[in-house]
């Protein structure tokens, strides 16, 4: 347990405070594309399938 402690607090680097905020940006824009892509494909299948539904029962 011992070794273990003393590898996690003195044998790793640990980012600095610039770059802890620079990623989590980068985290929250790729999030952000990621939404906005899902959003619109849940759109325009939705709108396909909204679209043959009614097609094919009139």
């Amino acid at each position: 347990m011992s070794l273990t402690f003393d590898e996690l607090v003195h044998k790793t680097t640990w980012p600095t405070w610039a770059e802890l905020q620079n990623s989590a940006i980068v985290t929250l824009v790729a999030c952000l594309i990621i939404a906005i892509i899902v959003f619109a494909m849940d759109t325009v299948f939705d709108n396909f399938f909204k679209y043959v539904v009614y097609t094919l029962i009139k």
